[in-house]
């Protein structure tokens, strides 16, 4: 149950961003500086928090070791993943944003054949291409039901521009945030914390970041002091306490994609935080019924999922008492 209730906590903290990131849209912010300033923010606060645990000089030992996992996986992991969503967020309200997230849940259940499992055989370990599974993807889609009514009303009132720019982004960002997630617990083979790999990548992607805020200086100039403000309550929030709680969750089940399905449909909670925050922080109307009876089945979709991985994780009775 720890890992489910880590995710949770990250996903509060997640919802931040998507209000966040409305609000800096909203008051006339560039999306370029609201994907960039957030990394550009993280890499102070997590030196203090990983040099405090004296594992700075492990990491850089393992990134020297394998530049170029580190530098790709780290690209898509963040770069892929924050920049589309904060493009998405120009687009469309934040709600949205949040609720086609959701689809990560589902992402992430379908990426498991891109890895691979140490098996014991008969003949020694070898390694086996993980399976989909396909119980918990059927739960993930209970969920995916859930999201889905809690945006049907909200959706007829879109044009066309507001649902491709603000739905396909989110799309790419939904597979890139696990591939890079769990490729990068491939690379590091349990030799690093959740505190060193989320410094790790933040460093590693920084080249991509500052790609992105040469382009965004050219083309939009600096940001205000406004979004500076708000791109630094988004590093907190989302960029350090929910991914470090979620890259806690995740590395707790790595390598039983059931469990690691459970963890990452947690993240659906965003939806109903976000909700939450917009209509207390920017006034936004009450969710209707339909959306209420929508987080309904978000809510029972997590219990389900839940349930499934300690079901399977509940140690076995023995067949004979022990005296």
């Amino acid at each position: 149950m720890r890992p489910i209730l880590l995710g949770v906590i990250a996903a509060f903290f997640f919802a931040f961003t998507f209000v966040l990131n409305r609000a800096m849209e909203l008051s006339g912010g560039s999306w370029i500086w609201s994907a960039s300033l957030r990394y550009w923010f993280m890499v102070p606060f997590l030196f203090l928090i990983v040099g405090l645990r004296r594992n700075v000089k492990p990491l850089f030992v393992h990134m020297r070791a394998h530049p170029l996992p580190w530098l790709g996986w780290s690209v898509v992991g963040f770069g892929l993943f924050y920049a589309p969503m904060c493009f998405a967020a120009a687009y469309g309200p934040g709600w949205l944003i949040a609720g086609t997230w959701q689809v990560t849940i589902i992402s992430g259940t379908l990426l498991a054949p891109f890895f691979w499992e140490k098996v014991q055989t008969p003949t020694g370990v070898r390694k086996v291409r993980q399976s989909i599974p396909w119980l918990a993807l059927g739960v993930s889609m209970l969920i995916v039901v859930g999201i889905a009514l809690m945006q049907l009303e909200h959706a007829r009132q879109l044009s066309l521009t507001e649902i491709v720019g603000g739905i396909l982004p989110v799309l790419v960002a939904s597979f890139a945030y696990p591939l890079g997630n769990r490729k990068m617990m491939e690379v590091c083979e349990g030799k690093l914390d959740a505190y060193q790999r989320v410094l790790g990548m933040t460093l590693a992607s920084l080249p991509f970041w500052l790609v992105l805020s040469i382009y965004g200086g050219l083309t939009v100039g600096a940001p205000s002091e406004s979004q500076l403000f708000q791109s630094l309550l988004v590093a907190l929030c989302s960029g350090v306490v929910a991914t470090v709680l979620f890259f806690q969750a995740t590395d707790m089940v790595k390598g039983d994609m059931q469990q690691l399905a459970a963890v990452e449909a947690t993240q659906s909670a965003e939806v109903l935080f976000a909700v939450l925050m917009e209509v207390v922080w920017l006034q936004a109307e009450l969710p209707s019924l339909w959306s209420w009876a929508g987080m309904g089945l978000v809510v029972v979709g997590m219990i389900f999922h839940s349930y499934l991985s300690h079901r399977k994780h509940a140690p076995r009775p023995s067949a004979k008492p022990e005296l």
